[in-house]
């Protein structure tokens, strides 16, 4: 029977060890494969983490500056409505600009200039309100209710300015409820609405074919109706001109037929200044008018833009206003 040789078993101890160490390294390798995904994720929900306190912080930041707008304006308002309380007693007429000067029928002019406060904070709200339903792709059916009040609001100061031009009609043709760089474009106590239609359509591109035939033609009847409103305005002054021209032969009477001659001369005049406000009320149709015809030629989304470039553009007037007025002075 032969002996078994030493060397008969294969496996050494150092094959053994070996197997243990490759055994260990194995593992070990796993827990540094391990240890570093867990290190990976745990970075990325520190970064979520990060992230979304930053959205939050900004958010709150956001609602605070919106908080504190809000209260600036109900301060503003607040003031000026005791400004206005004070000037009514002294019969003292503020304007919207700050400035001050006489006012002959006095409580109308100021209490539109009342209305017309709030009817721009209103504004501003709706608007901003606007603004947040475009930025946050609000569906077309919210976002059709939002365009629709701010269109209604605009309703709002066109009846508003019809009452104060039956008190004060001269308050409202010289726009002094207006900042100053607001007066220099204003056209019979408002905006041109040919001149609105042509700053859109730089504004609302791309448009369709069908909706630029429809704007051009509504910017080409408008201007037409301000044609003839400008031109009856003209002939209004002319002919104001010529009856105060010719009372002035009477102006110092000295017999009761000049007296009676001068005082007919001054009612003829009267009586062609009431037609005013009819011009006033003309003026404001037809901007109400146009509003409404370029909500129905434009879609839901792009009236929301227009409404949006309106108020811009009516903001950077009032801000230039505040600038020249705080500009400073040798």
């Amino acid at each position: 029977m032969a002996e078994l040789s030493p060397r008969t078993d294969t496996s050494t101890d150092g094959d053994t060890e070996d197997k243990a160490l490759g055994f260990h390294s194995g593992q070990s390798h796993g827990l540094v494969v391990s240890d570093a995904s867990d290190k990976s994720r745990d970075q990325k929900t520190l970064r979520r983490l990060a992230q979304n306190r930053e959205a939050a912080r900004k958010s709150r930041l956001r609602k605070k500056a919106y908080v504190q707008q809000l209260e600036s304006s109900r301060m503003k308002l607040t003031q000026l409505e005791q400004e206005l309380q004070r000037a009514r007693q002294q019969g003292i007429f503020i304007s919207s600009s700050g400035e001050q000067s006489q006012s002959m029928s006095g409580n109308g002019a100021l209490a539109f200039d009342v209305e017309y406060g709030r009817w721009l904070e209103e504004h501003n709200r709706r608007i901003n309100e606007l603004k947040g339903a475009v930025s946050n792709h609000a569906g077309d059916g919210e976002l059709r209710i939002i365009v629709d009040g701010v269109v209604g609001h605009y309703e709002d100061i066109f009846r508003i300015k019809g009452d104060a031009a039956k008190a004060d009609v001269f308050h409202v043709l010289s726009g002094m409820w207006k900042t100053p760089a607001e007066r220099c474009f204003l056209w019979l106590g408002g905006f041109r609405s040919s001149e609105l239609l042509k700053l859109l359509i730089t504004q609302l591109e791309p448009l369709t074919e069908q909706q630029l035939l429809a704007i051009g033609n509504l910017q080409q009847s408008s201007q037409q109706a301000e044609d003839a409103l400008s031109q009856g305005m003209e002939a209004l002054q002319q002919s104001l001109a010529e009856t105060i021209a010719g009372s002035l032969a009477t102006s110092n009477p000295s017999s009761g037929a000049n007296v009676a001659n001068y005082m007919g001369q001054m009612a003829m005049a009267m009586g062609k200044l009431g037609t005013l406000e009819g011009f006033i009320r003309q003026a404001d149709n037809l901007r109400q008018q146009t509003l409404q015809q370029m909500h129905r030629i434009l879609t839901t989304r792009q009236s929301a833009r227009a409404l949006i470039a309106i108020n811009d553009y009516s903001s950077r007037l009032r801000a230039l206003s505040s600038l020249w007025l705080a500009r400073p002075r040798e």
